[in-house]
């Protein structure tokens, strides 16, 4: 199996392959930040790539952003791009990430982890979120018919991994997903 690490993912940008790069924020993403009036809220973004989340974010009002990309060229180029701004950029993998955090946005990378790997991402993400804190975004409600990344994944699938760990568990068929997308997401919303 292909190792999906730093160089890999290098690689990937560098041939531009970057099918999961939409070329703007996730709306499902920003409907659900529109609802929280908590603008000093801590919001970690992993595996970020272009990080138009972080930049919306920003834009909405929400001063506490870090993002981490585990690509130390792309992490180079968000904090020149975001250096009039107070986005935090972190050149790390999402396994060694430390602190604290009230909300963690998922977006294509979940999907892009090898699937044997969702143990360690749902402790991880546990660890790394506060009491009451959030995992929130977006999954792939959908099997992928070539070897991923992505990779996809079930309702069933998903609430058997974060159930034993989340005390709740919100999985719901996503309403303004991009339209290639459309049907094929589901919004998350899990509470430590």
């Amino acid at each position: 199996m292909t190792a999906f690490d730093e160089h890999y993912w290098q690689e990937r940008w560098q041939k531009g392959q970057t099918g999961w790069d939409i070329g703007g924020p996730a709306p499902a993403i920003l409907q659900h930040f529109r609802s929280l009036d908590d603008k000093a809220l801590s919001i970690l973004i992993p595996g970020c790539g272009n990080a138009y989340e972080a930049k919306a974010l920003w834009d909405m009002g929400f001063n506490r952003i870090t993002v981490a990309e585990i690509v130390a060229a792309k992490a180079a180029e968000l904090r020149e791009r975001f250096s009039d701004t107070g986005i935090r950029v972190l050149h790390e993998d999402f396994f060694r990430l430390e602190g604290q955090y009230d909300i963690i946005v998922e977006h294509t990378f979940f999907c892009s982890l090898s699937p044997d790997l969702r143990p360690a991402y749902v402790q991880q993400a546990h660890r790394l979120l506060r009491e009451n804190g959030q995992l929130t975004g977006l999954l792939f409600n959908r099997t992928f018919e070539q070897p991923g990344p992505p990779f996809g994944g079930s309702p069933e699938e998903y609430t058997a991994l974060f159930t034993p760990v989340f005390r709740q568990v919100s999985l719901e068929p996503c309403n303004n997903s991009i339209p290639p997308r459309a049907g094929k997401e589901l919004y998350i919303v899990l509470t430590r």
